[in-house]
Formats: structure tokens, C-alpha cells, sequence
């Protein structure tokens, strides 16, 4: 099960990248902040893409805890500048797009999967070093 949830978290973070790296050239006109929305695009799919990788090799609490924080927060950004134009947020540009396309749903299905899967990992994670320590507790001490 471990390296299932390993393969959909991974799999969803590189959907994530490769997504935000085809169309950071298409923010790079938007309006506000004190950071280019290419840049902003390039960026997520960076830690996107590093995040993935880091999934793949470590599958530890925090490594599920990062991919849940960088895909989650995705879903909700890409949500909330769907239907709420909040405007320039800090250094951030005016990302509001009311318009729905295939690759928005592909992103936000491979987003979504990257989350749910980390909540997954994350758990099962925390569950397995529970019983580990669990065995050990319960071996007498001395026997090899």
C-alpha cells in the first residue's frame, strides 16, 4: 500500500509540474504583486517537481506532510482564483481566471490525487512507526 500512495502522490505532483511549467510563459502578463505570474508558475512547478522526487526516495511523515502542503495548496489556489477575484494578495499577482479548460482539470485531478494520497501516506506512516515501536516494546529484552 506504501508505494502505491508513494506512485500516486509522485505522479501527481509531476502532473502538477508539468502543467504550471507549460503555461508559466501565459502568466507572464498578469497584472499585480511584486512577483511575475511566470515566475510564480515556474516556481510551483519546481517545488512541484523536487517534492515528487523527494516522495519517490523518502516516504517519511514529513516527506508526505510537504507533498500534502505543495499539492494542497495548489488545489486551493487554483479553486479560489477560480471563483473569487481576490485581487492582487501581497506579492502575489492577480491570478483570477473564471474560465474552466482541460488542462485546469487535469491539473487539478493530478493535484487532488497528490493530496489525498499524502493524507494517505502520511497516516500510514505514522501508523507503521506505531507498531514498530509496538514489536520492540513487546520482544524481550536481550534476545537476538
Amino acid at each position: 500500500m506504501g508505494l502505491i500512495l508513494r506512485l500516486l502522490v509522485a505522479a501527481g505532483l509531476a502532473v502538477d509540474a508539468i502543467v504550471h511549467w507549460r503555461f508559466a510563459h501565459e502568466m507572464a502578463f498578469v497584472q499585480g504583486g511584486s512577483i511575475d505570474g511566470d515566475l510564480l508558475f515556474r516556481i510551483q512547478a519546481g517545488v512541484a517537481g523536487v517534492v515528487a522526487v523527494v516522495i519517490l526516495t523518502y516516504a517519511t511523515r514529513w516527506s508526505y506532510a510537504l507533498a500534502f502542503l505543495v499539492a494542497g495548496s495548489a488545489v486551493g489556489a487554483l479553486l479560489l482564483y477560480y471563483f473569487v477575484d481576490v485581487g492582487a494578495l501581497g506579492p502575489l499577482p492577480d491570478m483570477h481566471e473564471p474560465v474552466w479548460y482541460t488542462e485546469k482539470t487535469i491539473s487539478l485531478v493530478g493535484e487532488g490525487v497528490a493530496a489525498l494520497a499524502a493524507l494517505g501516506g502520511f497516516a500510514l506512516a505514522g501508523r507503521s512507526k506505531r507498531e514498530r515501536a509496538d514489536v520492540a516494546e513487546r520482544e524481550p529484552a536481550g534476545r537476538v
